[in-house]
């Protein structure tokens, strides 16, 4: 089925680089984009759905965020990452040994995503394999898109949320086993962090990536109290990268989330191998770990997106994350001296960066699926003459799941009428 979606495109075919087109269309085949122009063919015979003066965005990848840890979003602020994750995270985790809780949890928390047009994740699940399916087919049943991953950890953990070395082992293949049956969620490898994983396991991982090529995704150099632990765990080891390189899962299209002390070797490695550096804006002050060096990997050609990072991060929705980028940045600024982030860099990064890693082009690139967002930005204040990169900004400081009246993913509506 071919048909016509039409009003104001704003994409982000480069970093820093928008394309506006005020009243454009985007011709669709199936869901897939076809042609990208700047007016209506004259004569098409194609159904149009028009949407007139609203934003017609592309949606938002967020590319790293807990899902079990939704029930604390918001609360519980009060203390450091690691004290943090003992007190509060591993806790509220435990509880989604209950297939009915988690299936509950996670029901509200893909609602809760599409609703604010993220249509595109990768997340982490906890330790239990059913809970863990649980959320891959609640994400998959909302039209949402991704890598969901069981979490692994037999070390470091608390008595209500540990493996045994064997047990996780046994789990993660169970796990995969039962993952066939989504088509849209695939799984990913998820050693929590370094401390939460014997050297056995992390071989173990390591050699069960290369087998099945399969991706990893994990924590790097988030906080100065974890990184002296990771030294003194791995005394082999210069800088915290090294502890996943060693066991071979430093590779391509592995995600770290944070990288908060990745000095200029870390950064050179993750270059390197093509290793997504995920800033988590939110988190990074909220668990006082700090604020990443963000202008600074990009600079050095480091791949970077945004994650919520939910539940340090205390925002899900993805335009909020784009706003505290943007802000943090000029803390970094302030104090460091690195260029701060425009609003044009944070809708890149939380867009155009987090969709390649699903294989998708820049921007609304022909031959991809759509996954786009209406933003109805009516409410928002007087637009008079304002021009749609301004119509952009005032979006990503103020519009909420309110103003987000249509949500596409992979080609579909999935949510307006």
């Amino acid at each position: 089925m071919k048909e016509i979606i039409r009003g104001n495109i704003i994409d982000a075919p480069a970093l820093g680089e928008l394309r506006c087109l005020p009243g454009g269309c985007l011709v669709l085949e199936d869901g897939v984009i076809r042609e990208v122009l700047e007016t209506l063919p004259e004569g098409a015979e194609l159904p149009v759905t028009d949407y007139g003066d609203c934003l017609i965005l592309q949606s938002f990848a967020d590319m790293h965020l807990h899902g079990p840890q939704y029930p604390l979003l918001g609360t519980c602020m009060d203390v450091p990452l690691l004290e943090w994750l003992n007190r509060y995270a591993f806790p509220t985790e435990s509880r989604f040994a209950d297939p009915d809780y988690a299936r509950e949890v996670y029901a509200m928390l893909a609602a809760e995503l599409v609703a604010n047009g993220t249509t595109r994740v990768v997340m982490f699940s906890s330790l239990h394999t059913e809970g863990t399916w649980l959320l891959m087919e609640a994400l998959e049943r909302a039209g949402v898109t991704g890598y969901v991953g069981k979490v692994n950890m037999d070390r470091n953990g608390s008595p209500v949320l540990q493996e045994t070395t064997e047990q996780s082992k046994r789990e993660t293949l169970r796990w995969l086993e039962g993952c066939g049956r989504f088509s849209r969620i695939r799984p990913i490898l998820t050693p929590r962090f370094t401390p939460s994983c014997t050297d056995e396991l992390m071989a173990w991982l390591g050699e069960l990536a290369g087998e099945r090529g399969l991706y990893v995704q994990s924590h790097l150099s988030e906080n100065t109290n974890e990184l002296a632990w990771v030294s003194q765990l791995h005394p082999d080891c210069q800088r915290y990268w090294e502890t996943y390189a060693k066991y071979g899962l430093w590779k391509d299209h592995t995600v770290m989330a944070h990288c908060v002390y990745s000095d200029g070797t870390e950064r050179r490695a993750m270059r390197d191998a093509n290793v997504l550096a995920v800033h988590c804006p939110d988190s990074n002050t909220n668990v006082c770990s700090g604020i990443a060096p963000v202008r600074r990997m990009l600079e050095e050609g480091v791949w970077v997106a945004l994650g919520s990072d939910i539940a340090g991060g205390d925002h899900l929705p993805m335009l909020e994350v784009m706003s505290s980028a943007v802000r943090t940045s000029k803390v970094r600024y302030m104090t460091a001296g690195d260029a701060p982030l425009s609003a044009a860099e944070a809708y890149y990064l939380g867009t155009t960066a987090g969709h390649r890693y699903f294989g998708a082009g820049d921007g609304f690139a022909v031959g991809d699926r759509l996954h786009a967002v209406v933003v109805d930005d009516s409410t928002l204040g007087p637009k008079g003459e304002m021009e749609l990169p301004l119509r952009l900004e005032r979006a990503i400081y103020r519009a909420k799941r309110e103003q987000i009246t249509a949500v596409y993913s992979d080609g579909r509506k999935i949510k307006g009428r």
